[in-house]
């Protein structure tokens, strides 16, 4: 009775959680990759609401960072723009010459070294995490600045909830997420084009004025502290205001979720990323100095900004409201990007064995479901350990952000100069990336000096730990590959037999249901084990395996039919092999995300088939089991095994020593 409750609860609990964040999809669909992708607006809205959405903080600190001296917020405006052209015409040239996605990862890796591509990869997951924080964090902000500062104590509840809110949303699709906040984008959008744009026109009367306090302010300064002062503040306020940038790199780390074709829709949503983030982080600097905003306890400065533009419109209360309550939704966007790219870079590294390889497993409405719970799990940590301190979150954010932006940009610079000789016009194209690649080693080098002894520190700590913990878990891989070599070496002695069986399987014969991975040492050493343990017993052998898409395969169709195709011709070989020594055998493959609901079902199936079966699998034992290595290695053999006996079907896993 209660294994029965047991079922029961657990078929509940699949039922809620479909419910909560959506029914399987199938992966064989043909039109499945078109469904899911993204065009160059919703991409905008995806991955590009992150670049936006740092307006709001970003231009802030790097006003307060003036002081005194808020006249040089025109200059800091205008850089500011500049800064942002630059950085994305320098990642549209890295979207051309790398399509297939992955940013600052895949750019350091193939063009520096594998140590660069760990701690740019390090670095940008760090990123994304404090991308989350810092714009739920940004969004609370602005929202409780129009409630009493009693209600301040609740903040950090409400930003926790948001973290949460997003995580389901994202378990249920990319697509799904977006469409749902693109009402909130626009809105922004609208909103803060009218804030700026009557911001401007309304002073344009008072630009000759406020060119003339300009003037006067900045004698007054030479005269004080010197040019060399008015440099050093204006890069400090400059470098302290680099959270504007931090979302720039997202499209470029986001190609796989674009639609065909690729590289246009990347580049055209880069395009419009850097047009409306220069025009909305100039256009509130500028706006800043021409209001002469101050700095007010518990208020952001575009909130006060709002009301000061708008004090005169009959409505006015009500649009400043909803402008400040549209920012601080869509940096509830914004931190979407911290969720479509973070799992996706944690992905592109397990690939490469940095990551636990789970990471790079999709979910059943093929999301990265391993990577986007941690992602949010981090965020929540992270906020309350810096109990939700935008300044604090900022200093954090900018530094890794620019760690990967140098690292990107001097990876383009040795790219060009690589292959100077097949591109006619490496002069041309390197000039961006040596330009990007001063602006982001200054601001990198000047966060890092002023903001280390305020957090900046806690940043280097926690990246420094992942980028070893990374080298610790590729080491483990690397020891587990060079064992497999030695179960290689089978390869290298077995020879087919001379009694080849063309016989087709019968039904009535002993069976053995063998589940593989491929034609590897592995598979060969289980088959081998049966034989020796069970001579002459089994007259049918049946190979099943799952080709599983994970992110390295979920590119496209030709990847998946690779995919498929690949595994396919594993499977052949084992059954020719096998047929040359007398015996019969067959195959079976599925493709899906679930190795162990698909397997599973073929077992099952087969089962029915041939009465006198039994399952077999191999497993890694290691002398000394510990977490780690369950952290790295799946427990799919003992998942299927505890499947099959309890559908009565008996299942064998026979160990393989590493």
């Amino acid at each position: 009775m209660e294994t029965i409750d047991s079922q029961h609860k657990k078929s509940l609990t699949h039922r809620l959680w479909h419910k909560l964040v959506g029914e399987p999809r199938n992966v064989n669909e043909p039109s499945i990759f078109y469904k899911i992708s993204l065009i160059p607006i919703l991409a905008w809205i995806g991955l590009g609401a992150d670049g936006l959405s740092s307006s709001s903080y970003g231009p802030e600190e790097a006003f307060k960072a003036l002081g005194a001296h808020s006249y040089i917020a025109i200059l800091i405006g205008l850089a500011t723009a500049f800064t942002v052209f630059i950085i994305a015409y320098a990642y549209t040239r890295i979207i051309e010459h790398f399509p297939q996605g992955g940013g600052g990862y895949i750019v350091s890796t193939k063009t520096i070294s594998d140590s660069a591509g760990v701690i740019s990869g390090s670095a940008l997951i760090v990123d994304y995490m404090l991308t989350i924080t810092v714009s739920l964090v940004s969004c609370g902000d602005a929202i409780f600045s129009f409630l009493p500062v009693s209600y301040q104590k609740y903040k950090l509840i409400f930003v926790a909830f948001l973290i949460f809110a997003l995580i389901i949303m994202n378990l249920r699709g990319v697509k799904e997420s977006v469409m749902i906040l693109a009402p909130i984008f626009f809105v922004f959008v609208l909103t803060h084009i009218l804030l700026i744009g009557y911001g401007l026109f309304t002073h344009v009367d008072q630009f000759e004025t406020v060119l003339s306090q300009f003037n006067s302010s900045f004698r007054q300064d030479i005269g004080s502290i010197g040019f060399i002062g008015i440099l050093a503040i204006f890069l400090r306020a400059f470098s302290l205001g680099g959270g504007t940038y931090t979302g720039i790199e997202a499209v470029s780390n986001g190609m796989q979720i674009m639609r065909e074709p690729k590289v246009q829709t990347g580049k055209r949503t880069m395009a419009y990323m850097a047009i409306s983030l220069a025009f909305t982080a100039a256009g509130l600097l500028i706006c800043y100095a021409l209001f002469q905003i101050k700095p007010v306890e518990g208020r952001t400065l575009n909130a006060i900004l709002s009301n000061e533009v708008f004090s005169n419109w009959s409505s006015g209360a009500w649009i400043a409201l909803i402008t400040i309550l549209s920012e601080g939704a869509l940096l509830l966007v914004g931190a979407q990007a911290g969720f479509v790219d973070g799992p996706r870079v944690m992905a592109n590294m397990a690939t490469d064995y940095w990551l636990p390889h789970r990471f790079a497993m999709l979910s059943e409405r093929l999301t990265m479901q391993n990577g986007i719970l941690l992602m949010g799990g981090a965020s929540i940590i992270l906020l309350f350990y810096t109990h939700g301190s935008i300044s604090a979150l900022v200093v954090m954010y900018a530094i890794n952000v620019f760690l990967t932006f140098s690292l990107s940009q001097f990876g383009m610079i040795r790219f060009f100069l690589h292959d100077k000789e097949k591109d006619k016009n490496w002069k041309r194209h390197i000039i961006i990336h040596v330009i990007g690649f001063i602006l982001c080693v200054t601001i990198l080098c000047v966060t890092v000096y002023e903001k280390f002894g305020e957090g900046g520190w806690a940043t280097l700590v926690i990246t420094s730990v992942l980028i070893g913990s990374c080298y610790l878990i590729k080491r483990h891989y690397h020891k587990v590959r060079q064992a497999a070599l030695q179960l290689e070496d089978i390869l290298q002695k077995i020879r087919p037999g001379k009694n080849f069986n063309n016989e087709p399987l019968n039904p009535r014969e002993p069976t053995a249901i063998m589940l593989v991975s491929g034609f590897n040492g592995f598979g060969l050493h289980t088959w081998l084990s049966i034989n020796r343990k069970f001579p002459h017993f089994y007259k049918n052998f049946i190979f099943i395996s799952i080709a599983e898409v994970d992110q390295g395969a979920f590119k496209g169709t030709a990847e998946m039919q690779q995919l498929t195709t690949s595994v396919e011709d594993g499977l052949k070989k084992y059954v020719h092999l096998v047929r040359s020594y007398g015996m019969a055998a067959d195959y079976r493959i599925d493709t899906g995300t679930d190795v162990v609901e698909k397997a599973t079902e073929l077992c099952e199936s087969l089962a029915k088939e041939f009465h006198k079966s039994m399952v077999f699998t191999g497993k890694l034992i290691f002398r000394q089991e510990h977490l780690f290595q369950r952290l790295l290695h799946n427990e799919t053999a003992y998942a299927i095994q505890r499947r099959l006996q309890w559908d009565g079907i008996e299942t064998v896993i026979l160990p393989i020593r590493v």
